[in-house]
């Protein structure tokens, strides 16, 4: 068409284009210019001859847009019919690959069917099966091989598919066997005999032919959600079908809920993910989170159940010794030393050595820092005891360096500045999910640039390890959640109840806050380890005299129960912290509450971030492997006057009914060797002590330690205290001016066998102890985790 188009240009006159005029002559290679000199009587033209002139080339004019215009129209008639062309030209390209993808489909059916054809052989054994089955295939293909080559000679060039259709070749035994026939394939080289594994197959085998050499296979296992069609032969594999739920349950989902199966479970449509895991999916089932779908429980094939299947997670299959659910490290923590140069700033932080520790394939140690090995939840204490004069309060706390080396502050507790120098004793706490290769260190700084160096501290040096972590896998089913306060917000009333934001959970179906962000929903029932630490600012005198008291509750069907509660001395424009550890036994539908007691006239601001100031930690553990203990100090043999070194007697809380299985610790009683002294552990496991007392005393310093009764000669034992070895050990000072009561805790984490026994004593030195509060729910909270 372009070609038409330039010779019928050619063929055109050399006419001017009087719709665009141009000044050169030169430039225009067609048309009629006219000239006239400037100068009167010379070269003049006629009036009429020019008007002559004039019509002749009006007349040209419109021969030629006539020309142009017959013109025009022949190329819209060229282009409309290479259009046409052209969509014809598409038309049979779609119908060659239309014809192309049918004979693919044609020859993989022939395939498939060639193989079931061949697995009959195998298993009958018939040589004249095999002749017929190899000419009946060759035929079909030799015939499905001319269809393509003429379909795709057919192809234009720009749209040519090379079909290479190869024969299946199917390789022999290196020896020969002239028994059976062999198949080949013109122009190749004959194959080896057909069809057998060099070495006979187990029980649990089959021969795979479709390998080169034929190899032994193990037999696939259905798995849950699948039934058995065929069993597993010498020459063939397992053959599994998937359970259609929705056709043999029709009302699984409802009635007015569209069921959807999907492999190896089913889906009901519009249904929420907290109706779906609250049961719908039925017995033998649980919620897949990850795929939003009822999954079936695996049954372990008859070997022993670790964990059984719930609601929201499938069944871990294999004896609980075999797995290790829990493990706990310790280590000692100081200070650095004021010569070194990592001692001189505590205004930007410094970190705290830890040394002493054990080798665990749990974590190492170096240069202060801890690195996890292994995945898993963790539980971190820390008891430290020092005497500081800086001009604010000092703040101690846990830090975590994820995987990306991205600096987190865990938590931190703060200690007030004194009235005078005296040593204030602070306990650390916090729950995280860990991965390998995550990094724990422990941190001291200061907000005051006056208090910069590390002389200005000091340590007690406590008895026992101050750092202690317990470890639980994953394989426990416990899931942990951390939440920050939401805001920073000034208070004038005598109780105030801690909003949250939550901050990580490893498993929010099973752990979410309430409606109002105040307390924490558990899912199902189990045991509960928590640890709030609120940081507040106080002024006032009666905030000195009465003191603050940080109150736990948990609420069943509407009533709610104190479990916990844990007292701190007051202070007066100050910054402090109050601190609440425990562990207690939960029910499905339960909800964890708090709230904070100040005095009456007393103005508090209570902080809330996200560095870890003010925090709420909680772990969940399922019953099957865990349980708890709770116990107060006996009204019987409270020591008072001069105590050094005495036993606390306790008596226990939270009785179980008749007909609970027993648990796995006690309090010693009547026909032990130490009734109510000795906390008694009757299966080998992991063991988290959280321990608070309120007194009045005037001693220079309280101790409170945590013994564990062993034999005589044992490594690590304390004279007088017959053959037992400290676990942790926590120091307080005196009161301060103007309160009435004081208060020490401890908490710690350590590994027991059946049998071990515990014990706590309290030590005044240079004074005595005047009364010991009895008041406020436990003194003691134990957690029992399975090893």
């Amino acid at each position: 068409m372009p070609d038409r188009a330039a010779q019928f240009l050619g063929d055109l006159p050399d006419l001017p284009d009087l719709g665009n005029p141009v000044s050169d002559q030169a430039s225009a290679p067609l048309g009629v210019q006219l000239t006239c000199d400037i100068k009167p009587g010379e070269n003049e033209v006629p009036s009429e001859d020019a008007l002559i002139l004039h019509l002749q080339l009006a007349k040209g004019q419109e021969k030629l847009v006539e020309a142009l215009r017959s013109q025009q129209t022949l190329i819209s008639d060229l282009q409309q019919q290479l259009a046409n062309q052209q969509g014809a030209l598409l038309a049979q390209q779609r119908e060659i690959l239309d014809q192309q993808r049918r004979m693919y489909e044609q020859m993989d059916v022939v395939k498939a069917q060639y193989g079931l054809l061949a697995e009959t052989l195998k298993q009958a054994s018939f040589q004249g099966l095999q002749g017929e089955l190899q000419s009946y295939f060759e035929s079909h293909l030799a015939g499905l091989q001319s269809q393509a080559r003429s379909h795709l000679h057919k192809s234009y060039a720009v749209h040519k598919v090379d079909v290479d259709a190869k024969v299946m070749d199917i390789p022999g035994d290196t020896a020969p066997q002239h028994h059976l026939p062999t198949l080949s394939h013109p122009g190749r080289r004959p194959h080896h005999p057909i069809l057998t594994c060099l070495s006979p197959c187990g029980p649990e085998e089959y021969c795979a032919f479709q390998r080169d050499p034929p190899s032994c296979e193990s037999c696939t296992m259905c798995p849950p959600g699948f039934f058995l069609v065929t069993q597993c032969t010498p020459t063939a594999d397992r053959l599994c079908q998937d359970r259609d739920e929705c056709l043999e349950l029709p009302t699984v989902c409802g009635e007015r809920v569209k069921c959807l199966n999907t492999p190896g479970g089913f889906r009901c449509l519009g249904v929420s993910e907290r109706e779906a895991s609250a049961g719908l999916c039925g017995r033998n089932y649980f919620y897949n989170q990850e795929l939003q779908e009822c999954q079936a429980c695996s049954d372990c094939d008859g070997a022993p159940i670790a964990l059984p299947c719930t609601t929201t997670s499938d069944a871990v299959c294999g004896a609980l010794s075999d797995n290790r659910l829990s493990q706990v490290w310790s280590a000692a923590s100081s200070l650095p030393s004021a010569k070194s140069k990592a001692g001189q700033q505590i205004f930007p932080g410094l970190q705290l050595s830890v040394h002493g520790g054990e080798a665990s394939d749990l974590l190492s140690s170096q240069d202060g820092r801890l690195t996890l090995k292994q995945h898993g939840l963790l539980w971190v204490d820390l008891n430290l005891a020092v005497k500081h004069s800086c001009r604010n309060y000092l703040q101690v706390g846990v830090r975590l360096n994820g995987s990306e080396e991205e600096v987190q502050e865990l938590s931190s507790v703060r200690l007030e500045q004194p009235e005078r120098k005296r040593f204030q004793g602070v306990s650390v706490s916090v729950a995280l999910e860990v991965e390998p290769n995550y990094t724990v260190s422990l941190f001291l700084r200061s907000p005051n640039q006056h208090c910069n160096q590390s002389r200005d501290l000091q340590a007690y040096d406590l008895s026992g390890p101050s750092l202690s972590l317990l470890w639980l896998s994953h394989d426990t089913g416990a899931v942990a959640m951390t939440a920050h306060m939401t805001t920073a917000t000034a208070h004038y009333q005598t109780s105030y109840r801690p909003s949250f934001r939550v901050t990580t959970v490893s498993d929010p179906y099973m752990l979410a806050l309430t409606h109002d962000g105040r307390g924490v929903r558990f899912t199902e029932a189990g045991v509960v380890k928590f640890i709030l630490q609120q940081a507040l600012y106080a002024m006032g005198h009666t905030c000195v005299r009465e003191g603050f008291s940080l109150v736990a509750y948990v609420t069943h069907n509407g009533s709610s129960a104190e479990v916990a509660r844990a007292f701190k001395p007051g202070v007066n424009y100050r910054d402090t912290s109050v601190t609440l550890s425990a562990a207690t036994q939960v029910a499905a539908g339960d909800a964890l509450s708090f709230e904070l007691l100040s005095p009456a006239q007393c103005s508090v601001r209570y902080f809330g971030d996200s560095s870890g100031i003010s925090i709420l930690s909680v772990i969940w553990i399922p019953p099957a492997a865990s349980c708890t203990l709770a116990a107060g100090v006996a009204r019987a043999g409270l020591p008072s006057g001069a105590v050094r070194n005495k036993a606390l007697l306790f008596q226990q809380i939270d009785v179980e009914p008749e007909g609970s299985p027993p648990k796995q610790v006690r309090l010693s009683g009547i026909g032990d060797a130490h009734p109510g002294r000795n906390f008694v552990f009757e299966e080998e496991g992991t063991v988290n002590v959280a321990l608070t007392l309120k007194l009045i005393h005037s001693c220079s310093a309280v101790k409170l330690t945590l013994y564990r009764q062993g034999a005589g000669g044992q490594k690590g034992q304390v004279r007088g205290h017959g053959g037992a070895s400290p676990l942790a050990q926590q120091v307080s000072g005196h009161i301060p001016d103007g309160s009435e009561w004081a208060s020490v805790c401890l908490r710690t984490s350590f590994a027991v066998q059946n049998g071990t026994a515990v014990y706590v004593t309290l030590d005044c030195v240079r004074g005595r102890i005047n009364q010991i509060s009895q008041e406020g729910g436990p003194n003691v909270s134990i957690l029992w985790v399975a090893l």
